[in-house]
């Protein structure tokens, strides 16, 4: 059971859900005994789940199919959620964007396409220091809305477990909005297609109007086939995010009624980060104990060693679609890193889940002083995660993107250019650089050629 910083009442119990209280955890906010930390607590473990046991079950049967090479996943969304950004608006242009890459996906891998938004839930960041100082001023380093807030101020920059309580609700009106949206007619996908056109109408986008045109007269072959496109106007959406406040996600652990096993409530997908995946820390031994699939950050340094006790413990049963591998390399390195640890999990025999997080690994800083990624690089990147794996006859099983439906500038380059000159005005990311809306449909149709060449 939790123990004093939080006995709830309706908070799951059951054997080892808390060992990870007593094993060294990393990126934790600083609650200091804070005494709204337990009123925090107690309201989020009389909650409603923000997510089902049924559903969470779903998709680690479409994951299996992906590992197996029968699916693809798309996961997007952006780098860190905030609670002003929780618009109707900003929240549809972002499933918008997503529906629209998957349809160029689905068309280039021949597969079921797996969408998951990093939404609903990415409220929190790791940070590579605690402090940050700005003009000789030294205050807490923003971990993202659900720990505390972006302005430079003292009040701003405390950790405030209050926080938890309004990011489950944002979390919770997102998932209402996104289940309208992917339920309602939102996402029929002749509607998409249409978006899709109007992309490579544009003068910049010319080179991919032959595969706007290729999925064209596949619907039209649909049309005149009979095809049932009412049974298209829906589509499954998942959601995740990055399992790093061990608190929020322990309290939205829930006991299921059929299986009487954990599940994490919190979503459907959880992963584990660079910073926080310690075979011996907390968070991998919290994962390890719920019954959601479950990522894992991978870098440049993992080694063969590191990939094989993740499997052990997160996936001692070896169950298709429980583990994913989301790699994060660097597109200069990636041919090099990426095949002795794809080599090394083939020889176990375990079936893994391959994506490809191209963001990460590409992260510069521009002349004029912004947090960036360049185009071409997330694209290398994502070639040279499918140049691996068709080497070794093994599954590329995904992509996984930092991306918005928004007009921003925050990556440089794509066929409609952005320099760093724009960032001065349309520059919003509070932490990490992600692709527009632009952007993000152009990789989709370039890692779209990758997958049908594949």
């Amino acid at each position: 059971m939790i123990p004093a910083t939080g006995t709830q009442e309706g908070a799951a119990v059951y054997p080892g859900l808390d060992t990870w209280r007593s094993l060294p955890i990393a990126q934790q906010p600083g609650w200091n005994d804070d005494p709204q930390l337990d009123v925090a607590l107690t309201e989020l473990s009389s909650a409603p789940p923000l997510v089902f046991a049924g559903e969470v079950d779903q998709l680690r049967a479409r994951l299996a199919a992906a590992a197996q090479g029968n699916a693809f996943v798309l996961q997007g969304g952006d780098c860190a959620e905030t609670f002003e950004g929780m618009t109707a608006d900003r929240i549809s242009a972002r499933v918008r964007t997503i529906l629209q890459m998957a349809v160029v996906l689905t068309y280039g891998a021949s597969l079921p396409v797996i969408k998951m938004g990093r939404m609903a839930g990415q409220f929190a960041k790791p940070r590579s220091s605690n402090d940050e100082t700005r003009n000789g001023v030294t205050l807490p380093a923003y971990r993202g809305d659900m720990v505390n807030g972006y302005d430079f101020t003292p009040e701003s920059r405390r950790h405030d477990p209050a926080r938890m309580v309004r990011a489950y609700h944002n979390a919770a009106s997102t998932l209402n909005l996104i289940r309208a949206f992917t339920q309602g007619g939102f996402a029929d996908l002749r509607a998409v297609h249409d978006w899709n056109r109007g992309f490579a109408a544009h003068p910049a986008h010319v080179r991919y109007e032959s595969t706007v045109a290729q999925i064209d007269r596949a619907l039209k072959f649909m049309a005149a086939c009979g095809a049932d496109f009412d049974a298209l106007r829906g589509v499954e959406f998942f959601a995740s995010h990055e399992a790093l406040v061990l608190e929020y996600e322990r309290v939205l652990t829930r006991i299921d009624s059929r299986s009487r096993l954990p599940y994490d409530t919190s979503a459907h997908f959880l992963w584990i980060g660079e910073r926080t995946r310690d075979l011996d820390g907390a968070h991998v031994d919290f994962l390890s104990r719920v019954r959601n699939p479950i990522g894992v950050k991978l870098g440049p340094n993992t080694r063969g060693d590191d990939v094989l006790g993740l499997i052990d413990r997160l996936d001692p049963e070896r169950e298709p679609g429980r583990l994913t591998f989301i790699t994060r390399m660097g597109a200069g390195v990636i041919r090099d890193k990426l095949p002795e640890l794809v080599e090394t999990v083939k020889r176990s025999g375990a079936t893994v889940l391959w994506i490809t997080d191209p963001m990460h690994g590409n992260t510069v800083t521009s002349p004029n002083g912004y947090k960036t990624r360049n185009f071409d690089d997330v694209v290398d990147e994502v070639r040279g995660f499918f140049e691996v794996h068709r080497g070794l006859g093994t599954v590329p099983g995904g992509l996984h993107v930092e991306m918005t439906g928004d007009d921003v500038a925050e990556c440089l380059g794509g066929s409609d250019r952005i320099d760093e000159e724009a960032f001065l005005t349309r520059y919003e990311s509070v932490c990490d650089p992600r692709l527009n809306h632009q952007q993000s449909l152009e990789l989709a149709f370039l890692a779209a050629e990758s997958l049908a060449g594949h």
